[in-house]
Order: structure tokens, then sequence, then C-alpha cells
């Protein structure tokens, strides 16, 4: 229940994410719609294709597009307010991270693989979604960039098989998880932390 839970809120965030991006880019509607869609299913999607899980969980499941269409409609009814909010693409963006990364995790360990695996397949989800939109709208995907993203989703993945090593409880590791992945992220944009700009070792 919990899992199901947090894949709803996964996929309400980056739904906002989604409209925010197209909204900004002046997309009809349908444009915006598939933006949403995209920004929240990709990631997934490509998850599911690569451990065998198909049909894809959206596919199977109608609550998923549902709960994109209902939030497509919340966003754009309550855009303006949603603008007021500093930075709000940011804020929806790095909790959507947060969330998929421990949901691709956790589709990980159900197949079998190995943490390392695990670990991928969870950066992977939460990433690519985001590497669609971006590039659909025409920008350089932020996970190309110098900025804290993957790495944050990583970071927080290999957290949680360090919590269960010690012997914490699983559903307290995961939470915890999801916490350092979105705490990485906000405290790199806030301090300015970012990976090392490799042309300035080119002489």
């Amino acid at each position: 229940m919990l899992y199901q839970i947090i894949d709803i809120l996964g996929t309400v965030a980056f739904a906002i994410s989604g409209v925010l991006v197209a909204m900004e880019k002046r997309l009809d509607l349908f444009g915006v719609l598939i933006i949403a869609f995209v920004t929240s299913i990709g990631g997934g999607t490509l998850r599911d294709l690569l451990i065998g899980n198909t049909p894809v969980v959206w596919m199977r499941d109608l609550t998923y597009v549902g709960t994109i269409f209902i939030t497509v409609v919340f966003a754009i009814i309550f855009v303006n307010q949603l603008k007021y909010l500093r930075k709000s693409l940011f804020l929806f963006d790095t909790i959507g991270i947060g969330l998929y990364t421990m949901l691709g995790v956790e589709k990980g360990l159900e197949a079998e693989l190995l943490p390392i695996m695990c670990i991928f397949l969870g950066t992977m989800t939460a990433c690519f979604g985001g590497v669609i939109r971006d590039i659909l709208c025409n920008e350089i995907p932020v996970i190309f960039r110098k900025e804290i993203y993957a790495t944050a989703c990583i970071v927080g993945g290999a957290s949680y098989f360090l919590l269960i090593s010690l012997s914490l409880k699983e559903s307290y590791a995961y939470i915890v998880a999801i916490i350092v992945v979105i705490s990485l992220r906000l405290l790199a944009v806030c301090f300015g932390i970012s990976l090392p700009n490799i042309y300035k070792f080119r002489s």
C-alpha cells in the first residue's frame, strides 16, 4: 500500500512539472497533456521494459492515466497559484525524483537484481521521464548538465541498502532514502554545489 501511494505521489509531482514546462513553452492543450504524460511514465516505462514487466504498469492499471489527467486539469486551472510558489518546477521535479528513485529500486528488488543494478534502475526510473520532457521541449536535459541530479538518486539508492545492512526496518530505510535524494538535490541547488566541469581541466 505504501509503495502504491508513493507511486501515485510521484506521478502527480512529475505530471505537474511537465505541465509547468509545457505551459512555459506555450504548447497547446494536447501538447501539455503529452508532456505531462511522458514526464510521469517515461522512466517507469523504460524500467518495466528492461526487467520484462510487460505490458507496462500504466497499460494494466488505469489509475495512473486517470491520475495524470486529473493532475493536468488541476495544474492548468491553478497554474497562476503554482507559479507563485518559488521555483515550483524545481520543487515538484525534486520530489518526483526522490519518490521514483525508490520505486525503481523496489522494482529491481522484486526482479531479484543485484543492489547495484537496483540503484541504476531507480536512477533511470527517476530521471528518464525528465529527459524525454526536456528533449521534447527543446532543452538540454538536467541530467546531462553539471547539476546534482542523477547523483542524488544514486546516493539515495545506495543509502537504502546501507541502512538495510545496518538492520534498520525496511519501511524506515525506504522513507529515509527518499528524504536523502530530495535533501541532496535541494542542498546542491541552494548552496550552488555541482559536479566538476571537465572543460576546466583542459589546457
